[in-house]
């Protein structure tokens, strides 16, 4: 699998590498989170317990609403932070709390990348070229 690319419709932010954290699960800043130990908290996701700090997240879609904007902002500001967010969808409020955090995140993909990459594997995120893609290491 290793060099496999998969091309994102968007993106926005810098180069990044880093281990993917994968779930089939969607993904709000506010209620799935404690921002403060750098977990998934919420007892109903997938990624329950398990540290996003510096991790690429793989994940299924954008929930919530305008309070993600700030939490993204928040959470970088205090280095406790993913290192991307690549989603097989987005909203508009994702879009700009992402924009205003100066964070990195890809969206929009052919195939469902939850289930093209794994977990643990080593991926570079890269939304700079002409088409915004995730490539596996």
């Amino acid at each position: 699998m290793s060099g496999r690319v998969f091309y994102a419709a968007a993106g926005m932010g810098a180069k990044v590498r880093a281990p993917a954290l994968v779930a089939k699960d969607g993904f709000s800043a506010r209620y799935d989170l404690d921002r403060i130990k750098g977990v998934f908290s919420r007892p109903q996701h997938k990624l329950a317990g398990e540290s996003y700090v510096g991790r690429v997240l793989v994940l299924d879609a954008a929930k919530g609403g305008v309070a993600t904007a700030w939490m993204l902002y928040e959470m970088k500001s205090r280095g406790v932070m993913p290192a991307a967010l690549v989603l097989n969808a987005v909203n508009p409020i994702m879009v700009q709390g992402v924009a205003l955090a100066d964070f990195t995140m890809i969206s929009g993909f052919e195939e469902d990348i939850t289930q093209a990459i794994a977990s643990g594997a080593m991926v570079e995120v890269d939304p700079t070229g002409e088409r915004p893609c995730i490539r596996m290491l």
